[in-house]
């Protein structure tokens, strides 16, 4: 009986050396796959990153020409030509 015992402890044993060098394996492939995603995200996704924020710079400086030279003057003309049809309206009498 004792000789099944200690078969059984040293199978044991053997099984749970074997399963510590597996996961040692494992957890140096996850390390290096992580190393890996470091890698690219330094090196692809921050290039990205840059043109992107290039982007925002342009359409935000485009927005800002375009309400100072067409819509604002739009705006002043026809709040003017709004105001002259007012005027227009009093004058001829014809005030509803």
């Amino acid at each position: 009986m004792s000789d099944i015992v200690a078969t059984l402890r040293d199978v044991a044993i053997i099984f749970l050396a074997l399963e510590s060098i597996a996961v040692v394996a494992i957890l140096i492939i996850l390390i290096w796959e992580v190393r890996n995603l470091a890698k690219m995200l330094r090196d692809d996704v921050k290039p990205i990153l840059h043109s992107a924020d290039e982007t925002v710079r342009t359409v935000r400086g485009t927005t800002t020409f375009m309400s100072e030279n067409v819509v604002s003057p739009l705006v002043k003309v026809s709040s003017f030509a709004t105001g002259v049809a007012a005027a227009l309206k009093v004058i001829a009498g014809r005030e509803k």
